[in-house]
């Protein structure tokens, strides 16, 4: 029997948000198919903008949805599983960090479920998401899914095992862009620009610098450090500078940290 709703998200947080105006501006699924949960209504009240329907209760969601996103806090999971166990929706997706897909389908029986993480750069249509979706082998299923997390942002398919990693790598590292960004923008005003002409000048920087690399996917990325540097030139002397301080076992050594907190979590 047809559902009244395609997607239902449990959760009207900043991450559910962003989903759920991604998928509404691609027109990936129409806002009238579309319903949200949660227990606060002034969340509730802000997610009724998108012109989605919203209510304060989860089992009718997930009742009356085709597919349910759990988009809630890994700690206030029991409480939603609790909610609507025995509920007619048998197809899941998770974006909450550290939830194994086993936790949910041993509340929920025999269910599928989808497992991402998304970053915070979905909520400008220019985010990356891991995606587990093994538990599908309906084509259908597999295509809305991709469909629904490709309308704000480019998708990775990975298995549930690398989710950590996918953590360590996209899921935490706009935090990491954001304090290399800081120290370019601090550098530059100690050489004498201004703080607003030192962070337009590095961010626009930094936006196409990622541009250049999704357009040339032909080329390493040592090929293009190279392009940048000229013998003699300025830009070498900057690389040798981060190359004798070991960035890039810096780096490791951060994303290393982020990745075991990520497992000690999952193990809590």
């Amino acid at each position: 029997m047809e559902k009244k709703f395609k997607l239902g998200v449990i959760g009207a947080g900043f991450m559910s948000t962003a989903i759920v105006k991604g998928a509404i501006l691609s027109s990936a699924i129409d806002s009238d198919k579309i319903i949200v949960s949660d227990l606060n209504q002034q969340s509730l009240d802000l997610m009724a903008k998108n012109g989605v329907s919203v209510t304060t209760d989860s089992k009718f969601l997930a009742d009356n949805s085709e597919y349910v996103l759990f988009a809630v806090k890994p700690q206030n999971l029991d409480a939603v599983l609790s909610v609507i166990k025995d509920c007619e929706c048998k197809k899941f997706i998770s974006i909450m960090a550290g939830v194994k897909k086993l936790k949910i389908k041993n509340a929920l029986g025999k269910v599928f479920v989808a497992r991402c993480m998304p970053n915070t750069p979905c909520s400008v249509g220019l985010g990356a998401v891991g995606l587990d979706l093994s538990d599908f082998d309906n084509e259908t299923d597999c295509d809305f899914i991709k469909m629904l997390l490709s309308s704000f942002a480019e998708v990775v398919l990975v298995e549930e095992e690398k989710m950590h990693a996918v953590t360590g790598v996209s899921g935490s590292s706009p935090a990491y862009f954001y304090l290399f960004l800081k120290g370019i923008i601090e550098a530059g005003v100690s050489q004498g620009l201004s703080y607003d002409e030192a962070k337009l000048l590095s961010t626009a920087t930094m936006i196409g610098a990622g541009e250049m690399v999704m357009q040339n996917k032909d080329k390493t990325l040592d090929e293009l450090i190279n392009s940048v540097c000229s013998k003699g030139g300025t830009t070498i002397e900057a690389i040798k500078t981060y190359n004798e301080n070991h960035l890039d076992e810096i780096t490791k050594k951060a994303v290393e940290a982020c990745v075991n907190r990520s497992k000690e979590l999952e193990n809590l």
